[in-house]
């Protein structure tokens, strides 16, 4: 029977669509490949860069401070280089599963040292069957065992686990049967979860390099090298990428969200430029809000006013900032998603003010004669009874908190209003107290705002407070690698900065969510939420 013309074309365009299938498989395994193996070398270079350095300073000494800068920013280089190689091996790998005929990458590696035998033992053997898989008889004998030891770290108590998958044989039919071995938290990886939870949290939520963590390994007997550590971290990323999306989706659903960002120095051809770390934060607990809070992190070379319009390009809310021109293009009302409501920070127009009526700023900036500006203080004052009513208002709902508003503070904010116009006119605008009304008297609309909705706080301390472990730690770690060091960061600051506003601690909780996210099905992922965590149910237990 001959087939009709529609079917035959039908089919010729299916073949032809599952041709240009495999070959964008291929093309995007092939890309992969190759950034992968441009990383892998990028990071060689670096560890010679690196070898060649202690070795001049071996030979001819520490000649100057600014060599012993240098090892440290070779150090810092290689680390974020490792870590990324580890990342695009792993993307490469997934790449070439989709496409049969290209030959995965694999990056070479410094072989591993055996543990070191004085660390105890802990055998966890995992339950034999009963009965031949094949068969179903239960004459077993036992054949042997596989040992698979794995590093892992109790606080300040180094072990090996070595989890035994015992082999028997059926009597009757010769079938041999073991159980599966155990899921990794990492592919491929030594480090049990505690360690990695360890790592990780030391280098991002206790501002300890790797270099660091590194010596007072070796120094407790553990000598774990800055690449392997490295290694561990780009490989801890990828695992833990599904939970920090869910997290991200999570904040981006928020009816309003504080943001802020601080600077961050990014490592840049032996010198170093001012990046910035942006963060969002959700938190509606002041509102007696249920759902849980999170803070999303991201990082960037500059401070462009691009950067917060991609991070925000599918937002529609209330968005808490302080008065940044870069937030702009996010509330224009030609926007092509429904345009953000600004809502801006009392704290940061108290704040200028303040300082000129601070008498102890003011006198170390102009001597013993320096006088305060009355109408500044009195501009402080009105604004502190404005606070002083808020304060009172914590965690009533939206509509009720409203209601207290426009009944309460519309009186108060009026006539600060009017009292800030009436004072600007009579000063020369070049006067520092003009030019710090003029920042909210210019904006007035976007500080009123609270008095139109509920739902919006009167500050931006939320996004302040999810930044100050950055402003703590750049005096610990100085600088970011990379501007991929910086993205990784943020990635985890993400992670453990939402775990801090959950009131759980980090590291418990980076080490659970390692021990069971792999093998955990991708629509039960919520429940390793730090919200939705619960320490005591479901741990990881380790047999003594």
């Amino acid at each position: 029977m001959v087939e009709p013309a529609g079917n035959a074309e039908i089919a010729a365009l299916r073949a032809a669509l599952a041709a240009a299938e495999q070959r964008a498989d291929l093309a995007e395994a092939e890309a992969a490949r190759v950034v992968a193996e441009k990383t892998d070398g990028d990071t060689e270079i670096a560890r010679l860069k690196l070898e060649i350095e202690k070795l001049k300073r071996s030979l001819y000494g520490q000649r100057s401070e600014r060599k012993a800068k240098l090892l440290d920013q070779l150090e810092f280089e290689l680390e974020d280089l490792e870590a990324a190689a580890t990342e695009d091996e792993f993307a490469a790998e997934m790449a070439a599963a989709k496409a049969a005929p290209v030959r995965a990458f694999t990056r070479k590696r410094a072989q591993r040292r055996a543990f070191p035998d004085h660390l105890p033992r802990e055998r966890v053997v995992v339950p034999a069957p009963q009965a031949c898989e094949c068969c179903g008889s239960d004459h077993l004998v036992k054949l042997g065992e596989d040992v698979t030891e794995t590093l892992e770290v109790i606080p300040r108590q180094w072990k090996v686990v070595q989890t035994v998958r015992e082999k028997f044989t059926c009597r009757d039919c010769e079938k041999i049967s073991q159980p599966p071995a155990p899921f990794h938290p990492t592919p491929r990886g030594f480090a049990g979860p505690n360690l990695l939870a360890t790592i990780l949290f030391e280098k991002f939520g206790q501002h300890q390099p790797l270099n660091r963590q590194s010596e007072r390994f070796a120094r407790e007997g553990v000598p774990i090298s800055l690449s392997t550590l490295a290694d561990q971290v780009g490989a801890a990323t990828v695992a833990l990428k599904p939970l920090h999306d869910l997290i991200a989706g999570h904040v981006m659903a928020a009816d309003r969200l504080h943001g802020d960002d601080t600077t961050v120095p990014i490592l840049a051809k032996g010198q170093t430029r001012t990046g910035r770390v942006w963060t969002y934060v959700r938190d509606d607990r002041p509102f007696g809000g249920t759902d849980g809070p999170a803070a999303l992190f991201f990082a960037s070379p500059d401070r462009r006013g691009e950067h917060p319009r991609a991070h925000l390009a599918d937002y529609a809310g209330i968005l808490q900032v302080d008065a940044f021109a870069g937030y702009n293009g996010l509330f224009d009302p030609e926007r092509r998603s429904e345009p953000i409501l600004p809502a801006f920070c009392w704290a940061h127009g108290r704040r200028p003010l303040f300082e000129l009526a601070d008498i102890d700023r003011v006198r170390k900036k102009q001597g013993k004669g320096g006088a305060i500006s009355p109408v500044a203080l009195e501009a402080v004052r009105r604004i502190d009874e404005i606070f002083a009513i808020e304060r009172d208002l914590h965690s009533l709902p939206p509509d009720q908190r409203l209601a207290e508003r426009q009944r309460l503070c519309a009186p108060l904010v009026d006539e600060l209003h009017t009292y800030m116009i009436t004072e600007r006119e009579k000063l020369s605008r070049h006067a520092p107290v003009a030019k710090a009304m003029n920042y909210m008297l210019a904006r007035w609309v976007g500080f009123a705002a609270f008095l139109e909705d509920g739902r919006i706080c009167l500050s931006n301390n939320a996004a302040e407070r999810a930044l100050r472990g950055i402003a703590l730690g750049r005096k610990a770690w100085l600088f970011a690698g990379s501007d991929r060091g910086a993205r990784r960061a943020a990635f985890m600051y993400t992670l453990i900065v939402s775990a801090k506003l959950n009131d759980i601690d980090p590291q418990a909780w980076l080490a659970d969510v390692l021990a069971r996210i792999a093998d955990m099905p991708q629509n039960r992922l919520g429940e390793l939420l730090p919200w939705n965590w619960n320490a005591n149910k479901d741990a990881v237990k380790l047999v003594a």
